[in-house]
């Protein structure tokens, strides 16, 4: 039954009560009734007037994004034109019939510094049915919407899987083409000079900072400067160390689990004897964890020679060869000796300016973190690193291809095309060193430490992680060899690094370019560490890498018009 039949039923049960005398009952229903219909539909009303607010209100917040998106783009639109746009957007989105014909009107204010305004505004009434009785014909339903955008500055850092798998399909350029739309496109977002910052984090198995920072106070130099863990034994010293100087033949074989002799501590040109300099220098270490080699050795032994004589060789065969050069050798036939001195040998390391600019995870916890890095604790610090994989040598100094530097914050736009253009695809994959780098980029700390925020705004911050790889190797040797235990390890810091960004509230985009025939599996991490299921994207041609960040544009977009 309709609330007019309602009404109606309700005025003729009236009339014919009202001039009934059937006793006290009646005197006291008749007292009572007029008021207590009045409640009940003035309840009935009101429900139906709350309806009809509510479903203006979730039209006018639409209408006014949508008007503030458009403001964004033309804010030289006129009065009229605001209102009429705004009015076309909640027409098309109003449908609640109690309410038929809402006047809408629209106010644009422009930015003085801390956001420009639109605030759209509708009125309206509903017709009533029970309150009409009463007096009461209609009720007035009045609301508005307001966004605020201008006061929104993003910062966005890209994490761009580098490995040598990117050369591949495509795939390198591909995510080069992407990369650089997606500056263009939010470069368009930005009214003046500090509304848009971008950096670019390469990586690989590690993220080079650039060789320049040497003297920084926030890198761990204990690794990079210390003696070779496995030449820090007896076991791996030879049992004639004490003989081997100048013109000696190198102590060690390349092997499964050995190392090599340089010609000298910067140089990846290995030599059979040690050099007149008497400089011994542990080269490549190829360890049985990961066959591979890994250029971790940054430093050579200093050869003293003592007054000291030892024998060497003696009788008839005796001979300085391979000894040093200080060898000589006396008599003759059987009585033959030949004798040499004996070396004292001191750890040297190479002068810190021979860093190729590589730096490796963080010590744990401090890897799945963004705390800024603290003289003194060396935990916090990052680890230099100079890395030598499969004779690529992309963080040994010199050497080519190098792992691009990272681009810190920045809206010099070319500068940061320029780094994405030079990128190249050498060595093996470590997710969370470009995650942790890229969330570092974002804060006003080291090494980057990130322009100030201004108060007046609010920050969109947000990473885009991209690799075309499941996790295979980083700091930690146990962690080694691209196994599945291994990937899982890796996978295991990287969740907990991802629920701190989260926790931080930068929004994480991750993309997986999974072209490979077969292909890899799904990412797990990578699906994990998205902010939502959308903000993951499966790739499966390079071809659709353009489009997978043109659709994390359409969502940067929206969220700084939201903020």
């Amino acid at each position: 039954m309709s609330n007019r039949s309602t009404s109606r039923l309700a005025r003729n049960f009236l009339q014919r009560f009202l001039p009934a005398e059937g006793g006290n009952v009646a005197v006291m229903f008749a007292i009572v009734l007029a008021p207590l219909l009045g409640f009940v539909g003035a309840a009935v009303d009101y429900t139906r007037a709350s309806s009809a607010r509510s479903s203006m209100q979730v039209a006018l917040d639409s209408a006014a994004l949508m008007v503030s998106k458009d403001l964004a783009v033309t804010p030289s639109m006129t009065a009229a034109d605001i209102t009429a746009k705004a009015s076309v957007y909640f027409n098309a989105l109003y449908t609640n019939p109690n309410a038929p014909a809402i006047t809408v009107s629209a106010v644009y204010t422009p930015n003085t510094g801390k956001g420009a305004t639109v605030q759209v505004s509708g009125a309206g009434s509903v017709p009533t049915e029970f309150m009409n009785v009463v007096g009461f014909p209609r009720l007035a339903i009045n609301s508005s919407s307001t966004t605020t955008w201008g006061n929104a500055r993003m910062r966005v850092a890209m994490a761009l899987d580098n490995t040598g798998s990117m050369n591949q399909d495509g795939k390198l350029p591909a995510l080069k083409t992407a990369a650089k739309s997606l500056v263009d496109q939010l470069s368009a977002l930005s009214k003046t000079n500090g509304d848009v910052y971008i950096s670019v984090v390469p990586f690989a198995k590690d993220v080079d900072m650039g060789a320049s920072n040497y003297n920084a106070s926030w890198i761990d130099w204990t690794d990079w400067e210390a003696e070779a863990p496995d030449l820090n034994t007896s076991a791996k010293k030879p049992s004639n160390w004490s003989q081997i100087g100048p013109g000696s033949s190198c102590p060690w074989s390349m092997n499964y689990d050995g190392f090599t002799c340089m010609a000298s501590g910067t140089s990846t040109s290995v030599v059979s004897s040690i050099p007149s300099s008497g400089l011994i220098c542990p080269g490549a270490d190829r360890s049985s964890y990961q066959y591979a080699y890994h250029y971790l050795i940054n430093g050579c032994y200093t050869s003293v020679a003592s007054s000291t004589t030892v024998t060497v060789s003696s009788g008839y065969y005796a001979s300085c060869n391979g000894f040093s050069s200080a060898c000589t050798c006396s008599g003759n036939n059987n009585s033959k000796v030949c004798k040499q001195p004996t070396y004292t040998h001191v750890w040297t390391p190479n002068n810190r300016n021979t860093w190729s600019g590589c730096i490796a995870d963080r010590t744990q916890d401090y890897d799945t973190k963004n705390s800024a890095p603290v003289t003194g604790t060396t935990a916090s610090l990052f680890p230099a690193e100079q890395y030598y994989e499969n004779q690529d040598s992309y963080c040994a100094p010199g050497n080519s291809p190098l792992l691009q530097t990272v681009t810190p914050l920045s809206y010099d736009w070319s500068t940061l095309k320029s780094g994405i253009d030079a990128m190249q695809g050498t060595g093996g994959t470590n997710q969370p060193i470009g995650m942790a780098l890229a969330w570092q980029s974002l804060g006003q700390t080291a090494p980057f430490n990130a322009p100030a925020e201004e108060v007046n705004y609010t920050y969109v911050k947000a990473i885009i992680l991209l690799s075309d790889g499941l996790n295979t190797e980083n700091r930690w040797p146990e962690y080694g060899n691209g196994s599945s235990q291994t990937g899982t390890m890796i996978d295991d810091r990287q969740k907990t690094l991802c629920d701190n960004i989260k926790a931080a509230g930068v929004t994480i985009y991750t993309i997986q370019v999974n072209t490979g025939s077969p292909a890899d599996p799904t990412s797990s991490v990578l699906q994990y560490c998205a902010s939502n299921s959308g903000n993951f994207y499966l790739v499966t041609a390079a071809s659709q890498t353009v489009t997978a960040f043109n659709s994390i544009y359409n969502s940067l977009s929206q969220l700084r018009v939201a903020k």
